[in-house]
């Protein structure tokens, strides 16, 4: 089967064996970029076979999107609550240190199987994994309906905490740099303006400047959601934070919260806000162009939000 990954010549689209371990077969038919497997490439990372943002279709037809990671069950996190703190969480995902969704099929364990509800398609629901990621931030910054929240960085985990903010009820503003990303933050409700004197807000930048940005946005003992990744140390300064008494509150993928699995809740928000896959998936490209995917995806000047393949 085709399976893309990174070759001394760059990302390619390469023959490989169709996995023959225990578990479910899913007949991918979407498959996000992510800005972590651009990371990944560039890092020398990417081992074997990419992909996290997952969804297809199993052999009776049922069509899933895909949580990439099985955590072991058992330890004191996972007995909490606290599913993606499980040692076995990096070890297990899709993509990062296992073969992952950016081929024809990928075999993974029933617990990764998410039914898609009504009115999300699977070619659009690639999107659930990165929005369950902004549903997870979301519920630990606490958002409620009500609530003033700011973003800095409007890429797509800026955009998803956003929309999924809108969704609890909280009035959104952010900060977009290029014009796909704010014609994305229009189609979703948000509005285009400076966040200031904000309850909660999300730095999606990764930058020096977007954490400052983020802390003077900020009203006093408010909170920083900090929700960007960055690969390369940083420098910061925390005056400002200080001075102010933020409470500055990271985010690592998705656990569980309020007695379900966020991936879970994630798929349902997907369903009742069709617009967010619409204003996100900006670039869509068969399996065989991966080559010409990456590139859009790690590109800005391509206009490009996600970039979704389609084997």
């Amino acid at each position: 089967m085709r399976a893309v990954r990174n070759t001394e010549g760059g990302i390619r689209v390469v023959d490989v064996p169709v996995p023959d371990h225990a578990g479910t077969r899913v007949r991918v038919r979407s498959a996000g970029i992510c800005g972590s497997d651009l990371e990944m490439v560039r890092t020398g990372l990417a081992a074997g076979t990419l992909g996290h943002e997952i969804a297809g279709v199993l052999d009776d037809g049922t069509e899933v999107a895909v949580h990439p990671f099985v955590p072991c069950g058992a330890c004191v996190r996972c007995l909490n609550g606290l599913t993606h703190l499980c040692r076995e969480t990096t070890a297990t995902m899709l993509g990062v240190f296992t073969d992952g969704g950016m081929a024809d099929e990928v075999v993974v364990a029933e617990s990764c199987l998410v039914r898609l509800p009504p009115g999300v398609g699977v070619a659009d629901a690639s999107i659930v994994e990165p929005l369950a990621v902004a549903l997870h931030a979301c519920n630990r910054a606490g958002i409620e309906a009500g609530m003033q929240v700011g973003v800095v960085g409007a890429g797509t985990i800026g955009l998803l905490c956003g929309a999924v903010a809108r969704h609890v009820g909280a009035d959104v503003a952010i900060v977009a740099r290029h014009d796909t990303q704010r014609r994305a933050a229009e189609a979703l409700g948000l509005a285009l303006d400076a966040p200031r004197d904000r309850d909660v807000v999300f730095e999606a930048a990764g930058t020096s400047s977007g954490f400052d940005d983020a802390v003077r946005a900020c009203r006093r003992a408010g909170t920083i959601g900090l929700v960007s990744t960055t690969w390369e140390p940083i420098p910061i300064s925390f005056l400002n934070a200080q001075m102010r008494e933020v409470t500055i509150v990271p985010a690592f993928v998705y656990g569980e919260a309020h007695g379900h699995r966020e991936f879970d809740t994630a798929a349902a928000i997907s369903a009742a806000h069709p617009e967010i896959a619409a204003a996100l998936i900006t670039h869509r490209f068969d399996l065989d162009e991966a080559p010409r995917a990456f590139a859009a995806a790690g590109d800005r000047a391509h206009g490009a939000i996600k970039v979704v393949l389609h084997p």
